[in-house]
């Protein structure tokens, strides 16, 4: 095989990864042992912090078949590198009969799924392998998940359970039997155990980890260089910084762990019972659980150990742990299509089709419905870190890296001061050379000039805004799990809302209903709780068409359903344990009104019940459910009213839907036009049907039948109009983020025109906007895949195309900036089947739509995540706001994911606001632009510190000096910390602008800024440094000059110089050293205020009070030192006695600085862009982000947007460019 290969494992995946083989090669690892010793340990740390070049350094390549190590890089943009060290799982010592044969179809990678009947595959395959020798299984982890190596393929692979290539069948007839202990005990091998473990790593084991960041080492270098140089002080307070700093983070991290251990130990360990082959329960601990287990669901419920799919019986489940929504939801058992009437053929299971017949590991089994003598099974499908929470888990534990421009330019600024150390380190061996210094002090002086200019500090003075901003954020009730998000956040160009619970209020009101009596509409009725409705069809359908439970005593279930049932004032009862025990069937729900309700008159009317004079009894009885289902957009019942002999079905769901299903005749003619009305109004409508069942279909035939079976030939009974309103709030926030050229996007689950009516009155669409659907439709009896173009507020249907009002066109606003761009005046609207039909057949169109796309309604969670990516690979910023249901994967995908639900699911987003109201979104946005507006001041004031620092030290050492131990103390600890920990502090600005702060340090105002002010500072440092030594009273190496007083300066006895070897064996003591570290300390903080920009993203900077009297407190100090010299102040620092008049011109030139920087300042943030924009005004400068360049193109082209009444094909055979063709129909 060849040696140089390549493999690619999870093909087609969110962790898609290349993978190459390595085997140990000795000679290398002998060699890199000896550079280890050579260098006294930092290889070892090189090779720690780059696993590619650990494994190329100590392995040879191999194949991949046959390696002891495997490299593995992701394909994404991070191209990140891992390595993990191949294991071998002995089989040979279980000699059991059956599950030999599994070894044999592992090892030799024939079995991915374990998808027959175990029985059938030992005889099978015990003849087959029976020669087999090998039965060690070859496998590595990576990211808490077991890759095995499948001989069929020739790579290796996850060992899938059942949720992946089983039929719905095969469950029933190869699954439902349970396992053998044998079987059970192979599967345990191979798949492990089953739990979610998040190991709270060891105090000491973090702090390794922690103290082995290139940037901790880096400070210990720093250190022992000091301390080598006798700079203890300074040293001190780092290592002080560094063990602080540490501290906090291990902190942090062990918290998170602990928490995440606690979330996922909820079932870590609890005792289960599982069905075995020969019927008999077994009891044993959840970790012993594998895919193709049989458990049993105990009556009083549980918390779920794993992914399980119901095969008997029904459960109430709250699923607040993934989806993050509270209201039980009901799960039956999975149709069998064996018994089914219509039967489903060879479906395959999944548990995302087939989410509400499975249960999820982690959800809470609140209460279990059974008949008697066969209890609540399910077949587990998926343990440990495959399960839904696992994956989860996993997520959390092992996130992507957030890519943002701002940490690669810092990446990139670091490098730039590591060259220029590189020049100054070179300086310095020079000059110390020609000057015949000793080697330890050339060592010493030229790796100083290394750690002065890449300060180590900086990590610190850099996370302090985003420490301030995270504290602010807390205080208006934003939590944040994701620090450095926050700076990201400030770039959010788009905001994603989920509609319900969002823009609008959770609840629906129940506005009122419309019936259907031979076959027309009867007027809207608002009261349903009256005697005349109690006994129709209608109102039935609104008394047992839900999924309603008594939980404790008290109704819960879908808020929908819940106003519905409440609307009607009927009674629900639910049979208890003991009864339905009592019975061969289940008990059933049943459901009655009040007395008051019934006409007394009623018994009356009964012959049977005047016998015995009683009152009458009316209730109805739900025998079977038939859940609602995302993807069919209704629900059904089976029920029966007490006494009679037929049963009655009753379905409720979208309009559409259950139009379609309903006898054509019994429709109302002017059905489209009614619920046009309705929705067009942002009502939500549900349509209700119902049918009389055959009498033939016994109560145990309907347990049995499929809901196609009953779904079907049904009457159409009317409308149920449900008002949804919209937060207070909502307009105001999406009118400031407007006015910030910010675009906001509808994602919802709900109706399409309801969607769009929503979007108008909360401000999303404009009045004077038009609103194109673009309806898709997958290819189809060998038709290929075309979008429909309608405008949604066309009155009148087009005949044909020239009769096309050029005013119903929207026009194309050009505009001067494109940021405005999106102000042009039309929008795109569609659902998510035609959104999933566009991404697949439409590649081309997407980023087009993405430009205008303003309502995305009917979509599930994978298509929410998926139309937050197609918007951040035409480079928006995007936020996504939602109530944590069904928004996990798109709050996790996005820049900035807001969860408005405190509840467990908001584990996965980012932020979470304790406030369920959108307006925590334009409140992180400030605070993410203000973090991110103090990132850049705080990054251009640690290049200043380290450049003029640099620059003074670099003077000095040209004349053999320094800057003396305190004299550094000074700068680094009062002046540079001091500085950069208040200068952090300035609040947000209080309103959203237009502008938006740049993304990254390498942008031409933001180095035009730093580049200028580094002349400057370097400008009036040497004229400083250069005119002391033109002065008269000038003399080289005295630090005992005592020119404070002239007279004695100018009759200066030359008997009064002193050997300064003795006591200034550093040479710090002279007037250059004394006028650079004057004029530098001044630099520092004029640079400082320079940098300290307010408006338009943060408060100005004399808002800032700990920032201005730190400032204030500095220059009085050092002006004070300055002009009036104090002896014990002047020793400390080693400054020496210069003359009053050499002190004001000292300040002279500091005050002139301070000018020249501020007014250099003020320019480059007026001017700067203007001039840029001019000096390269002779070329035509193309957008960076993909979406203004796409919209520069589309204000020249003359078929967009698409035409009203228009088809758009794609073409039978798609070429590279996937080029779509627009049909006009006539």
């Amino acid at each position: 095989m060849d040696k140089e290969e390549r493999k690619t494992i999870n093909q087609g995946q969110e962790d898609e990864m290349e993978i190459y083989g390595y085997n140990l090669s000795r000679w290398k690892l002998a060699l890199v042992s000896l550079g280890v010793i050579c260098t006294g340990g930092f290889l070892l740390l090189l090779l720690y912090w780059m696993p590619e070049w650990r494994v190329k350094a100590t392995c040879i390549r191999a194949a991949v078949k046959d390696c002891e190590v495997v490299l593995l890089r992701t394909t994404d943009e991070f191209r990140m590198w891992f390595c993990a060290k191949i294991r071998l799982l002995s089989l040979e010592n279980h000699s059991l009969f059956n599950p030999k044969s599994i070894a044999n179809k592992i090892s030799n990678g024939h079995a991915v799924h374990l998808t027959e009947n175990p029985a059938e595959e030992t005889r099978h395959e015990m003849s087959k392998y029976s020669e087999t020798q090998s039965q060690q299984i070859r496998y590595f982890t990576h990211h808490s998940v077991k890759y095995f190596w499948n001989d069929t393929v020739h790579n290796f692979d996850i060992l899938k359970g059942l949720d992946e290539g089983v039929s719905c069948t095969s469950i029933y007839e190869k699954h439902s039997a349970g396992l053998t202990k044998g079987m059970h005990a192979y599967r345990k091998l191979l798949y492990g155990v089953n739990e979610i473990a998040v190991k709270v790593p060891s105090v000491l084991k973090l702090l390794i980890k922690e103290v082995l960041n290139p940037f901790y080492i880096f400070q210990l270098f720093s250190v022992i260089l000091w301390s080598i140089d006798e700079y203890y002080y300074y040293a001190l307070a780092i290592v002080v910084m560094s063990i602080v700093s540490i501290v906090s983070s291990l902190y942090s991290i062990r918290k998170q762990y602990v928490m995440l251990h606690d979330m996922v130990a909820a079932h870590s360990t609890v005792r289960v019972s599982v069905c075995r082959v020969n019927e008999e329960i077994e009891e044993i601990f959840s970790t012993d659980l594998v895919p193709g287990d049989v458990m049993v669901i105990p009556l009083n419920g549980t918390v779920m150990p794993c992914d399980a799919v119901l095969i008997n019986g029904t459960c109430i489940v709250n699923e607040s742990m993934l989806t993050g929504e509270s209201v039980p939801v009901t799960k039956t058992n999975l149709p069998n299509p064996s018994v089914d009437v219509k039967g489903m053929g060879e479906e395959l299971y999944s548990p995302e089709t087939h989410k509400r017949h499975t249960l999820f590991c982690g959800t809470t089994v609140i209460q279990t419905r059974f008949y008697t003598g066969e209890l609540v099974k399910a077949i587990v499908v998926r343990t440990g870190f495959s399960t839904s929470k696992g994956q989860l888990v996993r997520s959390i534990l092992y996130p992507k890296p957030t890519d943002f421009k701002l940490y690669r330019d810092a990446y990139l600024f670091l490098l730039c001061l590591v060259a220029v150390a590189g020049i100054g380190f070179i300086y310095t061996i020079i000059n110390s050379i020609l000057s015949k210094e000793e080697v330890g002090v050339i060592i010493i002086k030229s790796l100083d000039i290394i750690t002065i200019t890449v300060p180590p500090a900086l990590p610190a003075a850099m996370t302090a805004g985003i420490v301030y901003a995270q504290r602010r954020l807390k205080k208006v009730g934003i939590f944040c799990i994701s620090p450095q998000r926050i700076n990201i956040c400030g770039q959010l160009n788009l905001v994603c809302f989920d509609k319900t619970g969002t823009l609008t209020e959770d609840g629906l009101d129940l506005w009122g209903i419309q019936r259907v009596e031979n076959t027309r509409f009867l007027l809207p009725e608002e009261n349903v709780c009256n005697e005349l409705l109690v006994k129709s069809q209608f109102v039935a359908c609104m008394a047992t068409c839900h999924s309603l439970t008594k939980i404790e005593g008290v109704l819960s279930g879908d808020p929908l359903d819940l106003k519905m049932f409440e609307a009607i004032g009927w009674i629900l009862e639910e049979a208890t344990e003991e009864e339905t025990a009592l019975h061969n069937r289940i008990m059933p729900t049943v459901v009655r009104p009040p007395k008051q309700l019934l006409p007394e008159s009623t018994a009356a009317r009964n012959q049977e019940m005047e016998l015995f004079e009683l009152p009458a009894i009316y209730e109805i009885g739900i025998v079977r459910q038939f859940p609602f289902s995302s993807a069919l957009q209704r629900m059904s019942v089976v029920a029966r009213v007490l006494g009679d002999k037929k049963m009655d079905a009753y379905m409720k769901g979208a309009p559409e839907v259950i139009a379609s299903l309903c006898r054509p005749e019994t429709v109302p003619v002017d059905f489209e036009k009614v619920l046009e009305d309705y929705t067009k109004q942002g009502f939500r409508v549900i349509a209700f049907a119902h049918r009389k069942l055959e009498s033939k279909l016994t109560w145990h035939k309907v347990q049995n039948i499929s809901r196609d079976a009953i779904e079907n030939n049904m009457d159409f009974m009317g409308l149920i109009i449900m008002q949804n309103k919209l937060k207070q709030e909502t307009p105001a926030v999406l009118e400031d983020l407007h006015k910030a050229n910010i675009r906001t996007v509808m994602v919802t689950g709900d109706n399409m025109l309801t969607a769009v009516s929503v979007a108008r009155d909360c401000g999303m669409i404009l009045p004077q906007d038009k609103v194109i659907i673009a309806e898709a439709l997958p290819p189809k009896d060998g038709k290929v895949a075309k979008i429909n173009w309608h405008y949604a507020d066309s009155l009148t249907q087009c005949s044909n195309s020239s009769a096309v009002d050029s005013e119903a066109i929207p026009i194309k606003l050009v505009h001067d900036s494109l940021e405005d761009l999106h102000l042009t005046r039309y929008h795109f609207a569609m659902n998510g089947k035609s959104f999933s039909v566009i991404l697949e057949h439409f590649q081309d169109l997407v980023p087009k739509l993405m430009l205008h796309g303003t309502v995305f309604a009917r979509m599930a969670p994978d298509q929410k995540t998926q139309l937050v990516e197609a918007l951040q690979n035409v480079d928006y910023f995007v936020g996504m706001c939602g109530d944590g249901a069904n928004d996990c994967g798109a709050l996790k995908r996005a820049h900035g994911g807001i969860s408005l639900s405190e509840l467990e699911a908001s584990v996965a987003s980012p932020f979470t606001s304790k406030t369920p109201s959108i307006s925590c979104v334009p409140n992180l946005i400030r605070e993410g632009r203000a973090a991110l507006m103090t990132s850049f001041c705080v990054f251009k004031f640690m290049a200043l510190y380290s450049i003029i620092q640099y620059f003074s030290v670099t003077l000095l050492y040209s004349i053999l000096s320094n800057l003396g131990d305190f004299q550094f103390l000074f700068i680094d600890l009062a002046i540079i910390l001091v500085v950069v920990f208040t200068m952090s502090l300035n609040p947000a600005w209080k309103e959203l602008v237009a502008q938006r702060p740049p993304s990254g340090l390498i942008s031409g105002a933001l180095l035009f800024s730093v580049l200028s002010q580094i002349i400057i500072s370097i400008g009036f440092q040497s004229l400083g440094f250069f005119w002391v030594k033109q002065q008269p009273w000038y003399k080289v190496w005295c630090p005992h000059l005592d020119a404070c007083n002239v007279t004695r300066g100018l009759y200066w006895n030359s008997s009064h110089l002193c050997n300064e070897t003795e006591t200034d064996k550093h040479s710090i003591q002279n007037c250059e050293n004394t006028t650079v570290f004057f004029i530098s300390s001044f630099q520092y903080l004029i640079v400082a205020i320079a940098f300290s920009k307010g408006k338009p993203f943060r408060q100005p900077c004399y808002k800032n009070y700990f920032f201005v009297v730190s400032v204030i407190i500095l220059y009085v100090f050092i002006l004070f030192i300055m002009l009036h010299p104090v002896a014990s102040v002047d020793q400390v620092l080693q400054i020496v006695c210069v003359p009053h008049e050499w002190r004001i011109t000292m300040l002279v030139i500091v005050l002139v600085n301070a000018f020249v920087s501020v007014m250099v300042e003020a320019s480059v943030d007026r001017w700067g862009k203007c001039c840029l924009s001019w000096a390269l005004g002779c070329r035509k400068k193309t957008p960076k982000a993909k979406y203004m360049y796409l919209a520069q193109e589309l204000l020249d082209d003359p078929e967009w947007p698409p035409k009203p009444q228009t088809t758009t094909e794609a073409k039978a055979f798609v070429k590279e460019n996937g080029s779509c063709q627009i049909i006009t129909i006539t």
